[in-house]
């Protein structure tokens, strides 16, 4: 590793070899490599003079790339493209008057990123079950345990941890759905020519419109897709990059959203991400304990969101058949989406497979507001004891406000059952048992055995291969 210029700390800190790899120089070309094999090979099949000693000469050094050679070619020529046709051609001098025979740049180009989509999002996938997975065994293992909930970040009617935990579970499952949609439309750019026409391949087959619909059929089939995208200019249109983007999007913004609930509950010391022996929070306060995991993935999950915009504005000024300014752009942001988005499910996974819960804490928190929480059922039960529903309710406005002066401006404890408890007006009603917590959590512990059930169930079956591998992937720094 060099530390004289500057790295993508996207591979050397964050994401894994596997995703990568994919986005490799390595893979990139190589896979070019294998689209001029398998045009080849499908044009010869239909009739064109290519000889086997061509196919055989292409197949031995689709892998053995001279990118010092190559990047001199493109230094002469400015033009990626020829420059790596012209190095496979000096390592194939049988083949070179055919390989790009009738091909346009992107059809190694965009047929590459498109299978180089496809299996990032199959890798993406991958995670994600099983991050879904882990979040789904937190959740049901702490459906029971009542927690303080909250709106507007206020404190409001009691839920129970693994009903929360649901919650961030469902909106990967929502992810989850989105990246099967997207695979299950993803196609190839397939050989369409200068403009999306075929001229070229119709001049090749002497007009022969049939053997250029099944050389494409053919191209698709040797690469493992069943067709290809139905009309393109010269490049596929990049309304699939937006979607994919958006999709990729999608899973960043869930992470996020755990993420920050997970550094407020971190804050109140009810949960806590995984903490190592040695692991220091803070270079000058030592006790400190921070939640940098989950902080790494809320940043990286801001800079993944961002990139959706950016794919958004490559469709929207795209220009007649295409146009070259996308070319850079495109090099940065799909990559890096991709890259991001994995290194934030190995942060996710890392966090939900070591999350820490404090049930003390949990309850201490949830009794300081329950006596507020509890108000209504206290009510109720005056008033079926005999009381006036008004008198009653004016009471406890009074005392409510009282126990809340005493705690926000004296720092006091939460005495409101204290209070009701010298009036005569509760004296029918045992009000101790108005503090039970599980009074108030409703059907969450229900509603989380059903969501595994019927929700994460078919999932984990579907999936199961992949929930079958170790957590190998710690994160890296």
């Amino acid at each position: 590793m060099s530390h004289e210029f500057y790295e993508n700390p996207l591979n050397t800190r964050y994401a894994s070899p596997q995703m990568s790899a994919i986005w490799s120089a390595q893979k990139k070309h190589s896979t070019w490599r294998r689209l001029w094999l398998a045009l080849a090979e499908a044009q010869k099949e239909l009739g064109l003079e290519i000889s086997e000693a061509q196919l055989e000469e292409m197949r031995a050094h689709l892998d053995d790339i001279d990118f010092d050679r190559a990047a001199e070619h493109e230094k002469r020529l400015r033009h990626d493209v020829m420059a790596h046709v012209h190095t496979w051609g000096e390592q194939c001098p049988l083949a070179k008057p055919i390989i790009h025979l009738g091909a346009t740049s992107c059809y190694v180009t965009d047929n590459t990123e498109l299978i180089q989509m496809c299996e990032s999002l199959e890798l993406i996938r991958q995670k994600l079950v099983c991050v879904i997975d882990q979040l789904a065994s937190f959740a049901y293992n702490h459906r029971e345990l009542p927690c303080l909930g909250f709106t507007h970040l206020q404190p409001a009617q009691p839920t129970t941890v693994g009903k929360r935990a649901t919650l961030w579970c469902y909106d990967l499952v929502l992810d989850l759905h989105e990246i099967n949609h997207r695979l299950d439309q993803f196609r190839l750019r397939g050989i369409k020519g200068t403009t999306g026409t075929q001229a070229t391949f119709l001049q090749l087959f002497q007009g022969d419109h049939q053997r250029v619909a099944a050389l494409e059929q053919l191209v698709c089939n040797k690469l493992g897709f069943s067709n290809s995208y139905a009309v393109t200019g010269q490049t596929y249109t990049r309304k699939v990059d937006a979607q994919v983007l958006a999709c990729l999007s999608g899973i960043a913004q869930s992470a996020h959203k755990f993420g920050t609930d997970l550094r407020i509950l971190q804050h109140r010391k009810e949960l806590e991400e995984p903490f190592e022996k040695e692991q220091i929070g803070s270079s000058a306060m030592a006790y400190k304990r921070n939640p940098m995991r989950s902080e790494r993935m809320c940043g990286l999950s801001r800079f993944a969101i961002s990139l959706a915009a950016n794919a958004d504005q490559t469709m929207a000024t795209q220009w007649m058949e295409r146009t070259l300014d996308d070319s850079a752009n495109r090099r940065l942001s799909i990559p890096q989406a991709f890259l991001s988005v994995d290194a934030i499910l190995i942060l996710y996974r890392n966090i939900t497979h070591g999350l820490v819960v404090y049930p003390k804490v949990i309850e201490k928190n949830l009794q300081a507001e329950l006596p507020f929480m509890a108000t209504e059922e206290i009510l109720m039960a005056g008033v079926a004891a005999g009381g006036d529903r008004q008198d009653l309710h004016e009471k406890i406005r009074v005392y409510s406000h009282e126990a809340a002066r005493v705690v926000k401006e004296l720092g006091g404890q939460n005495d409101l059952i204290e209070r009701l408890k010298q009036d005569q007006a509760f004296r029918g009603i045992d009000l101790d048992s108005t503090l039970d917590a599980k009074k108030y959590i409703g059907r969450a512990p229900e509603q989380v055995h059903d969501f595994v059930s019927e929700i994460v169930k078919p999932i984990r079956q579907q999936f199961r291969e992949d929930l079958c591998s170790s957590l190998q992937e710690e994160i890296k720094v």
